[in-house]
């Protein structure tokens, strides 16, 4: 049955935070289609993982014979988040932005699992893997917006995800989440309101979408 591997990183819990919500309706309405199948969770703003180091970073272009023994237990750490990469069938990534770029918990994540002729380089292990990443954010930034110049969420994932590691990466994309918290933009709440639920009902759409393809 296929494997799912879901990684949250907002520091708001639950309801509170769109990018786990709109990621846990994609994962509710993946379970109920691979009701068998296995769901890897990090939750890396509750449980951060390491932040690469010079022993993680070297030990990757080493022979396992050469390495100190703090190259091997830097190393070991991120061959397994690695592993959960490379075991998933699907991925499931929520990446909200935090002054114009992700969470710095999910880019230590990301730096642990790039791995030069392991997951990138000319043959990524993971190429083609479906990844579907809820990017929030809290006003827009869309083509044609003010503020178009500040995006720097979709543009570096789209590097990493798709240029570096070789998947297949969709965007679902959440905007104005502060509207109704800021009385400066009341107006935009109806905007607000139709981006959840169109975000809503895409995670919906697209989990089952991809669980009935792996199911094929």
């Amino acid at each position: 049955m296929a494997t799912l591997l879901h990684i949250d990183s907002s520091v708001f819990p639950g309801e509170v935070s769109s990018s786990r919500s709109v990621a846990d309706a994609f994962r509710k309405a993946w379970e109920e289609q691979c009701p068998e199948g296995t769901v890897i969770y990090r939750d890396v703003a509750a449980h951060p993982v390491p932040h690469i180091t010079a022993d993680a970073h070297t030990a990757g272009f080493a022979s396992p014979s050469e390495r100190t023994p703090e190259q091997s237990v830097a190393f070991a750490a991120r061959v397994k988040l690695i592993e959960e990469l490379e075991r998933a069938d699907a991925v499931l990534i929520g990446a909200p932005m935090y002054n114009y770029s992700i969470p710095s918990t999910l880019k230590a994540w990301l730096d642990n699992v790039i791995l030069l002729g392991r997951t990138a380089g000319e043959t990524p292990s993971v190429q083609g893997t479906p990844v579907v990443v809820v990017a929030s954010r809290g006003g827009s930034y869309a083509p044609g917006t003010p503020r178009e110049g500040y995006e720097f969420v979709q543009n570096y994932l789209e590097a990493v995800l798709e240029g570096a590691l070789g998947l297949d990466l969709e965007f679902i994309v959440p905007e104005l989440t502060m509207a109704p918290r800021n009385p400066a933009m009341s107006e935009l709440v109806p905007l607000y309101e139709a981006s959840r639920r169109r975000a809503l009902e895409g995670a919906t759409i697209k989990a089952k979408e991809l669980a009935e393809r792996l199911a094929a």
